[in-house]
Parts: C-alpha cells; sequence; structure tokens
C-alpha cells in the first residue's frame, strides 16, 4: 500500500460573506479529495476565522495524482434551523501540488458554488503531497470536537438504512470526474461515511423563461412601511390615527432642535479680561460645538444643532458656554433643560421665540452675570430648520466624545445652469496682413469657448481674402462668464503657426434666437494681441484700417442643450423659456432608507460607510445629508419636481463621503436608480427595495438596498396623453438636425460645464457625481454591452420569428387542424378583403387585452441579464474599466484588437452576404448573365398575361395553397426560383 499522502493546512479566511443577518457568519471549510472529506470546526461569528488545522489524505494511485483535484467548501452554520449555506468554494487541481518542503500558505480567492451564488473573500490554504510513513491520515472526526451537534448527527446516521446511505453518495460526489468514476470500488477511506451532513434549508427555485428575469436577490421588492401620511399597502395610503404630516411620503423622525442665537455679558475669563467664547451642546453621547469668536463677549451665533429623538440616550439638554484655550477650555456657564418639559412644534406654526437664560455653575447656583438666548423644541424633519441645522447622525463621534461636522454633511439642493448652445460660422476674412509678404497665407481660423476649441480647414487661396464658410457648435451656461475667441493663423509648417489677428466677442452681446430664423452676419476687426482684442471698439476707433473677419454668431434656445442620454434624459425642454409648455403633474421622492450597504472604508478597525443620496430630475439636483458611520442609514428626506414630459427619467444615486475628516479622494459610488415617469400610475404611492447593483471589474455586485417612496401626480389627464402625439425633442432638433459626433461631443462638453458649476456651490457637488449621474463614459467601447444589444435586437424580433416558425409548422402540417384553420381564414381574407385590415386591428387589441394580466406591477430596474453582466467574461470587464487611452500592456492589447478584428470579422461576412443578395436583386434586369436577364423577361411577360386574364383573387387562392401545400408534395431540393436566384452574379467577384 502506497503511503503518498496528501497535506492540506487551513490556515484562516478573509472578508467572509455576511449570511446570518447581523453582518457576520459562523464559517468551518469542508475538504474533498480522493472519496474523502474532512471538515474543520466552526468557528462562531467571525467574519475573518482563523483554524490553523491540518488534515491529511491518502492518495489511492499516485500515478493519478496530477488528476484529482481538492475542493474546499466554505459554509455558513445556522445553528438554529441546523443548516449549512455555501459561501464560496476554492478548487486545486493535483498538478499545482508541491512537496512539503517547497509549500507556502497561499490565499485563494473564493469561487461561486452555482451560478447564482455571491462570493467574496479568500481562503489561506497551504497544500502539499508527503510520503513520510510517520504521517498517519486524519482521523474521520478531526476538528469537530468543538461542535456537539455534528457528533450527535454522525451517530444517528448509523442508524440509516443503506439504501439512504447509497442516495447520500449519488449525490456528495457528483462532483468527481469520470477517470475517477470508472474505476472499481476499492478500499477507500470515506471519512464522510461517519458523517451525516447537515439538512439542508428549504431552497427557491425559479425558472427563468426569458432573458428579461434574472436572480431573486437582484429583484424589485414591495414594501409596507408606515409613512407621515400613513401605511402604504398595495400602493394605496391607508390613514392611521396619526395627524397627517405635511411630508406624507417618509417617515416622521422625531428631532431635538436647539437654536443658539446669542449671548451677552459673558465673564472675562483670563488675566486680560477678554473671552473666547464658544458654546458646545450635549446631549448623552453626542456633542456640537459652535465656531468661536476671539476676545468678544457679547457674540452672536445663530446656529441650530438637531439631535435624533431616537439615538438620545439621556434625559437632560445642557448647553454649555466655554472659553478656548490653548491647553484646555474653560468652563464659562451652563443652561440645563429637562427633555421632559421641552415643548413641541409643529409646521405651518410660527418659529419658537429664543428667550434669555441665565447661565448657572456647575453646582447650579445661578452666576451674577452673563446670559445665553436659546430656542429649544421638538420637531421633525418637516421643520424649517432642519436643512440648515447640524444634524447629530451626521456628526463623526470621535473618542472623546466630541463632534465633527464639516459643511459636505448637509442636504442641498442644486440647480443646473442653463445651457446654450452657440452656433459660430466662420465665413471669410479680409486683408490679411501676413509677415512674409512674398507669399499667400495658408490661413486656419481658431474658436475657443472656454476648454472647447475648433479649427478650420486650411485655405491655400492665391489671395489675402480667403473663404472658409464652416460652421461651429460651442456650449456655453448662463451667465456668460467665458468669451468666444477667434483667431486667424497663418501655418508655417505642421507645427508652427502664426497668429494674424485675434477677436474677442462676448457671448451676452451675441444675439439669441428660438428658432430657424435667419441671423445677420457681421464683420469684426482683428487685433494683433488678445488684451488688445479684449478692447477691440477702442482700438477700432483710433484705426482706419484692419484685418476683418466675416462672423455669424448666434445663441439656439431652441434646441434642448443634451447632458444626458436622449434614452434616459430627465429634462427635454428646450433652453428659451418661451418655448415651455406648462407642467403635467408633479414628481414626489421620498428617500427613506438604504439596507445592507457594503463598507466603502474602515474606521477603528471595522468597515462603515458615510453615505448620502443624490437625486436628480431636470434641472434640479439634491442631495441628502450624510449619514456618518452606518450601514444602514435612514435619510427620510422628500423632495418634489414638476413634470413637464412623461418620457423622462429619474435618476438617484447612492455615494460614500470620502470627505469627511479633512479627506480628499474621490466620492465612491454605490449604486443607482433609474425610474422612469411613463411607467408609473398617476396617484399611486410606489413604495419598494431598489437593488443598487454596480458593475465591477470583478463582476456584478449588489452593493445594498435604497427603499424609496415615489408619487406622480398628474394635473391634467387629456393634456398628459395629447403629449404623446408630440415630438420628443424640440422644433430645431429636427429643423437643423446635429450629427450623431456632435451630439455626443457637445453631451460632453455640456456634462463638464455642469460639473465644473455645480462643482463651486458648497457643499459641492463633485466631478464623479455627476459624471456617474450622468453616464458620461457611456459612449466609450464596451464587449459587454454591444453584446447585450445584439440580444436586445434578437429579442426584438423573437416575435417575428416566432410567427416564422408558427407558420412553418402550418406549412408543414404539423397540426391538420390548425392548418385547416389557417386555410379556412384565409380562404375568408381573400374572398372579403375588406375584413383583412379589421383582423389585424382586433387581434392587436385581443393581445394587448390578454397582456394586461402579465402587465408589470412594479417600475422596471437594472436587469442583470439585459444588461448582459451575469455571464461576462473577465477581460471584457477589465476591458471595459480600462482608461481612454488604454494603459495595459502591448501583449493584452494586442490580444483585445485581435479579438476586435475576430468580432467584426464576422460583421463584415454578415454585412457582404446582406449586400451580395442586394446586388442579385439588381443583377435580374442589369444584363451582367445576359440569359439570367432574358429568363427573367420572359418570365415576366408571361407573368404579365397570366395576371391579367386571371382574377387577383384567384391568383392569391392559388398562391397561398401552394406555400402551405402538404408536405407530401414537396421536395427536399430547392425550387426552381430560389436556385435561379442564387445562381444571379454578384459585385464580390469584383473586389480586391
Amino acid at each position: 500500500m502506497t503511503t503518498l499522502k496528501v497535506g492540506v493546512e487551513v490556515v484562516g479566511a478573509h472578508d467572509l460573506l455576511p449570511k446570518d443577518g447581523q453582518g457576520s457568519c459562523s464559517a468551518f471549510v469542508e475538504l474533498q479529495f480522493d472519496h474523502q472529506k474532512f471538515r474543520t470546526s466552526t468557528k462562531e461569528k467571525d467574519q475573518n476565522p482563523v483554524w490553523n488545522e491540518s488534515f491529511y489524505f491518502n492518495v489511492s494511485d499516485p500515478q493519478n495524482l496530477a488528476t484529482l483535484s481538492l475542493d474546499a467548501y466554505i459554509y455558513h452554520h445556522n445553528k438554529i434551523s441546523n443548516s449549512r449555506t455555501c459561501i464560496g468554494k476554492v478548487s486545486i487541481t493535483g498538478s499545482s501540488f508541491v512537496a512539503q518542503s517547497d509549500a507556502v500558505v497561499l490565499h485563494y480567492p473564493l469561487e461561486k458554488r452555482n451560478f447564482f451564488s455571491r462570493v467574496k473573500g479568500e481562503l489561506g490554504l497551504k497544500v502539499f503531497f508527503t510520503d513520510d510513513p510517520s504521517i498517519n491520515s486524519s482521523s474521520p472526526n478531526l476538528g469537530m470536537e468543538s461542535d456537539s451537534r455534528f457528533i450527535d448527527e454522525i451517530q444517528n446516521s448509523n442508524a440509516k438504512s443503506s439504501s439512504s446511505d447509497r442516495k447520500l453518495k449519488r449525490r456528495t460526489f457528483h462532483h468527481l470526474s469520470n477517470n475517477a468514476q470508472q474505476q472499481p470500488p476499492g478500499p477507500i477511506n470515506y471519512a464522510s461515511n461517519d458523517m451525516r451532513p447537515e439538512p439542508l434549508g428549504p431552497r427557491i427555485v425559479r425558472m427563468f423563461s426569458g432573458s428579461a428575469f434574472q436572480p431573486p436577490d437582484y429583484a424589485l421588492k414591495e414594501t409596507s412601511p408606515y409613512l407621515g401620511g400613513g401605511q402604504i399597502v398595495g400602493g394605496r395610503v391607508i390613514k392611521g390615527q396619526r395627524p397627517v404630516s405635511t411630508y406624507d411620503l417618509v417617515e416622521q423622525m422625531r428631532y431635538l432642535f436647539v437654536r443658539v442665537v446669542k449671548a451677552r455679558d459673558l465673564p472675562s475669563m483670563d488675566m486680560t479680561g477678554g473671552l473666547d467664547p464658544y458654546v458646545e451642546v450635549r446631549v448623552g453621547n453626542y456633542k456640537g460645538k459652535t465656531r468661536h469668536y476671539e476676545k468678544k463677549q457679547n457674540p452672536e451665533w445663530n446656529e441650530v444643532f438637531a439631535f435624533a429623538k431616537e439615538n438620545v440616550q439621556s434625559s437632560v439638554l445642557e448647553v454649555v458656554v466655554k472659553d478656548k484655550d490653548m491647553l484646555k477650555d474653560d468652563f464659562v456657564g451652563v443652561v440645563r433643560f429637562d427633555l421632559h418639559e421641552i415643548p413641541s412644534r409643529v409646521p405651518p406654526d410660527s418659529p419658537l421665540a429664543p428667550e434669555w437664560y441665565r447661565l448657572e455653575k456647575k453646582n447650579r447656583e445661578k452666576m451674577g452675570k452673563g446670559e445665553l438666548m436659546l430656542a429649544v423644541w421638538n420637531g421633525t424633519q418637516a421643520d424649517e430648520a432642519f436643512p440648515e441645522a447640524w444634524h447629530s447622525d451626521s456628526m463623526a463621534i470621535s473618542s472623546d466624545g466630541s463632534s465633527d461636522y464639516t459643511s459636505h454633511g448637509r442636504s442641498k439642493v442644486y440647480h443646473s445652469p442653463r445651457l446654450w448652445y452657440v452656433r459660430v460660422g466662420v465665413i471669410a476674412a479680409q486683408d490679411l496682413l501676413v509677415s512674409d509678404k512674398n507669399r499667400f497665407p495658408d490661413a486656419v481660423v481658431k474658436a475657443q469657448i472656454g476648454n472647447q476649441i475648433f479649427r478650420t480647414k486650411p485655405v491655400q487661396s492665391r489671395s489675402l481674402n480667403p473663404i472658409w464658410n464652416e460652421e461651429f457648435m460651442f456650449v456655453s451656461a448662463e451667465p456668460f462668464e467665458e468669451h468666444l475667441v477667434l483667431s486667424v493663423e497663418d501655418r508655417l509648417a505642421p507645427n508652427k503657426d502664426e497668429t494674424i489677428g485675434v477677436v474677442v466677442v462676448p457671448l451676452s452681446t451675441v444675439e439669441k434666437r428660438a428658432d430657424d430664423r435667419y441671423v445677420r452676419s457681421r464683420w469684426y476687426n482683428l487685433e494683433k494681441s488678445l488684451s488688445a482684442a479684449a478692447d477691440g471698439e477702442h482700438h477700432s476707433k483710433k484705426d482706419k484700417f484692419s484685418t476683418r473677419i466675416h462672423l455669424q454668431v448666434s445663441l439656439d434656445g431652441g434646441y434642448h442643450v443634451l447632458d444626458e442620454s436622449t434614452q434616459y434624459s430627465s429634462d427635454l425642454r428646450p433652453t428659451a423659456k418661451q418655448l415651455w409648455k406648462p407642467p403635467i403633474g408633479v414628481l414626489e421622492v421620498g428617500i427613506l432608507n438604504a439596507d445592507g450597504l457594503h463598507p466603502m472604508k474602515t474606521r477603528d478597525g471595522k468597515g462603515t460607510s458615510d453615505t448620502y443620496c443624490v437625486a436628480k430630475y431636470g434641472q434640479k439636483w439634491v442631495r441628502t445629508r450624510t449619514i456618518i458611520d452606518s450601514l444602514g442609514p435612514k435619510y427620510n428626506e422628500q423632495y418634489t419636481w414638476e413634470v413637464f414630459d412623461q418620457a423622462t427619467v429619474l435618476t438617484v444615486g447612492v455615494f460614500d463621503n470620502s470627505q469627511i475628516g479633512g479627506g480628499n479622494n474621490r466620492d465612491l459610488n454605490i449604486g443607482k436608480v433609474r425610474i422612469r415617469i411613463s411607467t408609473l400610475q398617476t396617484g399611486r404611492v410606489y413604495t419598494h427595495n431598489y437593488p443598487l447593483l454596480v458593475l465591477h471589474p470583478s463582476g456584478v455586485k449588489k452593493m445594498g438596498e435604497l427603499h424609496l417612496a415615489i408619487r406622480f401626480s398628474c394635473t391634467s389627464m387629456a393634456n398628459m396623453m395629447f403629449q404623446y402625439s408630440k415630438p420628443l425633442l424640440p422644433k430645431m432638433h429636427y429643423a437643423r438636425p446635429l450629427t450623431v459626433i456632435q451630439q455626443d461631443l457637445l453631451r460632453h462638453q455640456a456634462v463638464n460645464i455642469v460639473a465644473a458649476r455645480l462643482g463651486r456651490a458648497e457643499p459641492p457637488l463633485r466631478r464623479e457625481v455627476i459624471e456617474y449621474m450622468s453616464d458620461a463614459h457611456s459612449h466609450l467601447w464596451s464587449m459587454r454591452r454591444s453584446k447585450a444589444n445584439f440580444f436586445r435586437l434578437m429579442s426584438v424580433f423573437s416575435g417575428i420569428i416566432s410567427v416564422g416558425k408558427w407558420f412553418g409548422e402550418v406549412c408543414s402540417w404539423k397540426n391538420p387542424i390548425t392548418t385547416v384553420l389557417v386555410h379556412l381564414l384565409y380562404v375568408m381574407l381573400i374572398c372579403f378583403p375588406d375584413l383583412i385590415f379589421p383582423t389585424v386591428f382586433l387581434y392587436m387589441v385581443l393581445i394587448g387585452l390578454w397582456n394586461y394580466r402579465f402587465r408589470p406591477k412594479y417600475p422596471p430596474h437594472m436587469n442583470t441579464r439585459i444588461s448582459h453582466a451575469d455571464a461576462v467574461h473577465p477581460d471584457e470587464l477589465d476591458e471595459e474599466f480600462d482608461s481612454f487611452p488604454t494603459q495595459k500592456g502591448p501583449d493584452i492589447v494586442r490580444m483585445r484588437y485581435d479579438r476586435l478584428r475576430s468580432v467584426a470579422g464576422k460583421i463584415q461576412t454578415v454585412v457582404g452576404d446582406v449586400a451580395t443578395q442586394g446586388e442579385r436583386l439588381q443583377a435580374l434586369l442589369s444584363w451582367r448573365d445576359p440569359r439570367a436577364t432574358l429568363i427573367y423577361i420572359l418570365f415576366c411577360l408571361v407573368c404579365a398575361i397570366v395576371v391579367y386574364i386571371t382574377p387577383f383573387q384567384v391568383l392569391l387562392l392559388m398562391g397561398g395553397f401552394y406555400v402551405m401545400r402538404h408536405p407530401k408534395f414537396r421536395h427536399k431540393m430547392p425550387s426552381a426560383p430560389v436556385s435561379f436566384f442564387r445562381r444571379l452574379p454578384a459585385m464580390t467577384d469584383s473586389m480586391l
């Protein structure tokens, strides 16, 4: 008997997927090799378990060691149901085993056990082989002493019938290779014979009948929360006994508001008689501080603090006045409030009037001087002071109990700047002055607005009056801070240009138009420098003669400036306000909470996130406050938008704030949700948990869930129904359409302008947030997106393909009854042709009524299968996340280029085949093949005589019966017309 053994040392695991619903898991490892199975002990409530346990497997045939594989499964043990859930697996082939002296610990990334599994983390293993005879194989019960529940399972499993054991064996070892299954049974040590696996819990199996379905974990979940207007059940509001709140789409959250207005007659605290006062508001473990003043005994703050009542674990509110000092801040005085005696305020009541309160010493004695003006009340997020308040759930609690709050944590509403298209027509120039008088200039005009630059084509005219007649489109925003700068340059060499003159056109002086009316052109004098061009009017009065340029400039307000894709745009109105139509409804969105978020950073040794939400619809952006240090933040903020077109999309994104604590990193995107307004029923409240799905280089991941409440209210149903007959975009998009290249370029510039403007707000809405919400990089090449679009196209034609298959079954008489009924229907339609169109439209009505039963109950959401994100190759994802231009090595770029050539070759073949069929049609009468053309002409002559003599209905009946003839009258060979068409010549023989 061989002494060769395979040793496996299970070191530990890292960052395992939580499975117990409390952010942790109870993990153990099960090893399978050569029909043997061992398991480690269970580490309770540990996402980073450490085992350091060793196991040794017998090798039945050393010659087949390279063909065997070691499988390590990590399971989560549920004590309540005594079941286990697979967290991930690692498979190692025998060809990678090394000797014990060369073995090292390797951390293997966990793999999916099946298609719908979710995994993350690593497993540290040390695998080797040894022939040391002193080492014995592991005991079947090794590593299981700590789990008595499994010992009972082992004892009970021996009492089971042998038939159930055989079923268990067949079920356990179905992963073995064919070579192992063909070996005759020998004296193999099945360590699992004495150990029965835990009973598995009920498994949900869903059959997917189409590509639009996706795993249940990625699906939408309807909820029934209690909001300010009552409980939401099935989209209807069931009002409760509580009074209806103004914010009826969010959960009512109680806050303790403290407004610190000012102080007077504060005592001096240092030798110079001065005081650097600030106020510290303390409720339990939460502390909020005002700004401090230097040498001021009558300071004014007028700051508001809001403490969430659910986090308040104290019955006393303390408002302490302190003196800022270098070493330790001095106590000045305090005002205490009993939280049970604080009044409540409900809007629209007037704000609570602040009062003067005498400061007290630490021993509760009144001070001789010093008063503090305060207003303290209980309220909700509907309070007017809520947006500007310093929130306790947005304060980072430090180890000493102090709080850190920045302006980056406040909720704000932003408005995108009003964007205009600037149309610049460069017509001609006159009397160009060049340095070299012996040559004519190779003139080029460079037009620039900000970082947008365009150049005309060089004109090599034999004169000093070149003509271009070119037109450019720019994007600009109100107020017009940047000017249009045009410079005429003489191209002396490929990389050497000489500026002939410059002109600056302030956009505020440019004519605005809302339609396609003619704009008068104008001659502008060129100046020698940019500074001189800025004062062009003054220089033009001094100089009687100068070089001029002929321009036609206008601000086109009849377009909608695209800063999003038209497929999911949130606004379709033109720039000119006089073209705006009245709103058709109101969109109300309640951002309730997020749940199960993945940690985006590490703080104090544990994973956490500082999250906020951004919602965009039209020109209005909203940002919730940042909830610090929470993987299940509760926002409960409600916002409202006017709706001008139902064919628009609301976008809500969740981000991790990287600016808290003085950081200046990029805010990380956690996920986003798109909701099309036309899919919402009017008046219904949609409350759903939306999965936050993000595509990473490692694949699609669910980063958590976002809970939203949405209601679309229509002001006029007739006006909204009439919108369906209107063009999607304004009139100018059809009167003077933009090219696809222009649209992509202008959209990119519009996103940059919006990001620059909103980045100057306080708190700023960062560029990465704007780009992610606007899908600024969706135009870049992606193999995954190309495949997804191809499959979308196939699904569109699937109905036509299904009808073709059904008609093929009718023609083949697969179901004779159906074929006979089709014949009768065909005869009826031919005899009564006036019934054809009514029958078709009635059939569509019936299909629509039938599909009403299967109408979608929930708004559509991100779909991993439609996006082709669940079966994408890792290299394709790596290519999609690569920068532009690429930063990869030459080998990877060459491989991807070859792959792209292969795909393009297939497309090229399909296009060539389609062109061949079209050229064969043209060859029927082109006399390229004289005999074929002669046959076709004679055939057409005979057909003309037959059609003239025979009634048209008879011809249709005969043609239909011929197509649907019985298979006995068919031949397997192609028919004469098909053979004739395939013999026609094409232009392929003329191609190089």
